[in-house]
């Protein structure tokens, strides 16, 4: 982050080559709009380079980086649901739009087998979407990004307790609805 905030490019770059995946894969999950996803990941980067003077290491640079994408996504949520509310007959009508996990490697299952593990996905799928938001990004980030207790807290501006709280609701929450999947 120092280099890139004297403008090396090539620092830039590398950062965002190193943490453009999960970053994008973070807000997909989030939204379920991939192009969405894609426009959000390069406003995340965008802050990135417009704050790379200010940053201090105080913290891991994940943990920064994925502060800057929680507001970027809570705000688009929140636009959504606002408009959501305004146009909910055209919502519905217009259904999903792409995956939110990544489907599982069908090619040496017979075909039942296929559609049975494409079925239950998008039951996870479905489940962890009607997650409250906070709820549902700290489950991305500890299942998808690995990140500690410590690191979902800080970017979800809670305590370590909170955030077990936090992780322990969304299980249940998730325990019952997939009920008969487990």
């Amino acid at each position: 982050m120092e280099a890139v905030a004297q403008g090396d490019e090539a620092a830039f770059r590398e950062l965002v080559e190193r943490h453009q995946r999960p970053v994008y894969g973070t807000i997909l999950k989030m939204l379920g709009d991939p192009h969405e996803a894609e426009d959000l990941a390069q406003r995340v980067f965008l802050r990135v380079y417009q704050a790379a003077p200010r940053y201090r290491p105080d913290a891991q640079f994940s943990t920064w980086l994925y502060t800057i994408l929680r507001r970027l996504v809570f705000n688009e949520s929140e636009r959504r649901n606002r408009s959501r509310h305004r146009f909910l007959s055209q919502t519905q009508l217009a259904g999903e739009e792409g995956e939110i996990w990544d489907s599982p490697d069908t090619r040496q299952q017979d075909p039942a087998a296929a559609l049975a593990d494409r079925e239950r996905q998008e039951r996870v799928d479905a489940a962890v979407r009607d997650l409250p938001e906070n709820q549902r990004l700290a489950v991305l980030l500890q299942t998808h990004q690995d990140l500690s207790y410590e690191e979902i807290a800080s970017i979800l501006k809670t305590s370590v307790s909170a955030t077990k709280s936090i992780l322990f609701r969304a299980r249940e929450t998730l325990r019952k609805s997939l009920q008969k999947e487990l």
